[in-house]
């Protein structure tokens, strides 16, 4: 009998896990969660004003670019050190589906935003804090409600 063969997991960062599993509290998640959202935020909002601004991208171009940066970097942070899960396909998977609706979520109300606001040095920043605080909110409440009690 011939063993099944079996796709490889995602590309994960080389980084060493703490002691296992899913039993981190939820203050200790929410605390790690906002840590790593913030530096993903950055991450995402750089390259969002870098693109836009400096390269000169359509708003909704620039912003879905950025939005896969910061989201790649959130999810190997949380995976690893918010919720400390072992590596999924089906969590994998979950959470690009997750992705793919916070993405539309974020980049819709980026867009809607950015074109119904005024012409002021504060639309891209609002537009922004107000698509990534959205997003930001379905992806705690999905991931540990949901994707990381998958096993």
């Amino acid at each position: 009998m011939q063993a099944e063969p079996h796709l490889p997991l995602p590309a994960e960062l080389p980084l060493v896990d703490e002691p296992g599993g899913t039993d981190v509290d939820l203050k200790t998640q929410i605390i790690r969660f906002t840590l790593t959202g913030g530096l993903s935020a950055v991450v995402d909002y750089g390259i969002y004003s870098f693109l836009l601004n400096l390269i000169g991208l359509p708003v909704s171009v620039a912003k879905s670019i950025s939005f896969i940066a910061g989201t790649t970097t959130a999810y190997l942070i949380n995976r690893r050190w918010t919720f400390q899960a072992p590596p999924s396909r089906a969590r994998f998977i979950a959470v690009v589906l997750l992705y793919a609706v916070t993405f539309a979520v974020q980049v819709g109300i980026n867009q809607v935003l950015y074109a119904t606001l005024s012409d002021d040095w504060w639309r891209q920043p609002l537009a922004f804090v107000i698509a990534q605080g959205t997003a930001t909110v379905i992806n705690f409440v999905v991931q540990r409600l949901v994707i990381f009690k998958l096993r």
